[in-house]
């Protein structure tokens, strides 16, 4: 640990004023001490004056010799307890100066109790919140950057083929378009509400609302359909229509994140199949796509935060790894389930949400 210079000045005007505070009480004390002793000493015995003489001056020696020896004994005790004492104070003093420098340091640890056991335990779960508040806060960013990367770049695909004449725009095209622009718009509407995808009690989607879970598999995959044809992928799509109540740019957004990924670590000649069944209370929607095979390490992973597969196996060397880990959060919040199931090198990523009650068969 570095040196610290306040607590050592502190220990120092410390431990010197108590040696001016010992020394002045044994003195005195001595002082009283021989007094006394000459006076009963004369008043006991009848001496000489040399030996009453030697007697005082035994006496002084002896004083002295005790008064020095209280006074250096009594002054480095005190200056080993004083430094132990304040030794929290200075790791203290060091662990701020590291958060000044945007660093946040180890807890201090503290064996006595009392008020200075009390304040580093203050300051150790102070720093422990500053440091969770500042990983929710990159989180937040992160998240919220890799949520208007898909949209906008969408938007700029197709726009850019509009403008060199490449595709030739229709209705359905302008409404996806504007669908993207108008998710875009709820995206920000989210930054002002929102401190963070992980607090559940804050993100309930509680706007939802009846809609055909067709429609938005059809927006999202329209929103693709240029990069797949760039990449010669081509889809399929079997979605039975149903009614879910859900927050329609939530679930468009998982949607999106799960062609995204299929597109993005497309490896094979197959199609992507895009799925939509009822299975009794809920509906489960599947996109499944050829890659290569997944271990089953990474199977358990996929859908952790930050957690990304081989750059290798990427078309555009990978994702920030927080599109599947939004997915899940979304889907948990709509009370459903998220899943992958893999074979060899075919994969299925899934998701089930309920079904509204009054939905089609």
């Amino acid at each position: 640990m570095k040196n610290v210079l306040v607590p050592k000045q502190f220990l120092f005007r410390l431990t010197f004023i108590n040696i001016l505070v010992i020394t002045a009480f044994v003195g005195l004390s001595s002082w009283a001490i021989y007094n006394t002793a000459c006076v009963l000493a004369g008043g006991i015995v009848a001496m000489s004056n040399p030996k009453q003489a030697q007697f005082e001056a035994t006496l002084l020696q002896y004083l002295w010799i005790f008064s020095i020896s209280t006074i250096i004994i009594g002054s480095l005790t005190h200056f080993y307890l004083t430094k132990k004492l304040i030794h929290p104070l200075r790791e203290l003093i060091y662990s701020t100066k590291k958060m000044k420098h945007g660093e946040y340091p180890k807890p201090i640890t503290v064996k006595s109790d009392g008020e200075i056991a009390e304040l580093v335990h203050h300051f150790n779960d102070l720093v422990k919140q500053l440091e969770e508040n500042e990983k929710q806060r990159r989180k937040l960013v992160s998240d919220l950057s890799h949520e208007f990367r898909t949209p906008l770049s969408n938007l700029n695909g197709y726009l850019r083929a509009l403008q060199s004449g490449v595709v030739k725009g229709d209705e359905k095209l302008y409404q996806s378009l504007y669908g993207e622009s108008k998710r875009l718009i709820q995206l920000v509407e989210q930054m002002e509400q929102l401190k963070e995808w992980d607090y559940v009690s804050t993100l309930t989607f509680s706007k939802k609302e009846p809609i055909e879970i067709n429609k938005l598999v059809d927006q999202s995959v329209e929103m693709f359909r240029w990069s797949m044809e760039q990449y010669n992928i081509d889809v399929e799509v079997a979605v039975e229509p149903n009614l879910v109540m859900v927050n329609s740019g939530a679930i468009t957004q998982v949607i999106s994140n799960l062609l995204d990924n299929a597109i993005r670590y497309y490896e094979g000649t197959g199609p992507i199949t895009i799925t939509g069944e009822n299975h009794q209370s809920v509906y489960i929607l599947s996109v499944t796509g050829p890659s290569k095979p997944i271990s089953l390490e990474e199977q358990v992973k996929v859908f952790e935060r930050f957690y990304r597969i081989d750059h290798s196996r990427s078309k555009e060397l990978g994702g920030s790894g927080l599109g599947l880990a939004i997915s899940k959060e979304i889907i948990e919040h709509h009370h459903g389930k998220i899943g992958l199931t893999s074979n060899g090198n075919v994969h299925r990523f899934w998701f089930q949400i309920p079904r509204c009650g009054g939905a089609k068969k």
